[in-house]
């Protein structure tokens, strides 16, 4: 045999074996990380679960979520074991650049550059309504002698109605 009709052979046996070696460095560098939890350890788990790890076991954690919310997790669920300063900063929101960024305003009003007296006029979007003291009928009564198809019921009565006409 020739050394080219081995070549991608040998090629392809490599390529698998650093492909293996790889995901082996990983698993144990994450078996690593989840054997380093200890009681108080902040934690986010693979469903993005933010928690303190209660008790550690041989197979499962119990983590703490919310004061008095305490859950069973299997270990191979902890997705990262999280510094104390990253878990608050995430959880408690203690950010120390809090102090650097802007304030969002709750209303548009500043973004959109009005004075505040045309922002403080209202905006009339109902129907316009005619005199107080003759109220329009005509829709009311147009409404109950047809029926919804737009024809005129036999009795004169519309749905729901005894006496009508």
């Amino acid at each position: 045999m020739d050394i080219l009709t081995l070549l991608p052979f040998i090629v392809l046996i490599g390529a698998m074996f650093l492909m293996t070696r790889s995901a082996k460095k990983k698993q144990q560098a994450a078996a690593q990380m989840r054997d380093q939890m200890q009681p108080g350890t902040g934690v986010r788990t693979i469903g993005g679960l933010y928690a303190t790890v209660k008790e550690v076991n041989d197979d499962t954690v119990l983590l703490e979520a919310a004061p008095g919310v305490h859950l069973v997790f299997a270990k191979n669920a902890i997705g990262a074991v999280l510094t104390d300063d990253e878990y608050n900063r995430i959880v408690h929101g203690d950010d120390d650049l809090a102090s650097d960024t802007h304030v969002v305003p709750d209303d548009a009003s500043s973004l959109t550059g009005a004075d505040h007296a045309d922002a403080d006029a209202k905006l009339d979007l109902g129907k316009k309504t005619e005199k107080a003291d003759e109220p329009d009928t005509t829709d009311t009564v147009e409404k109950a002698d047809t029926a919804e198809d737009g024809a005129e019921p036999k009795d004169g009565k519309a749905d729901g109605e005894a006496d009508a006409k």
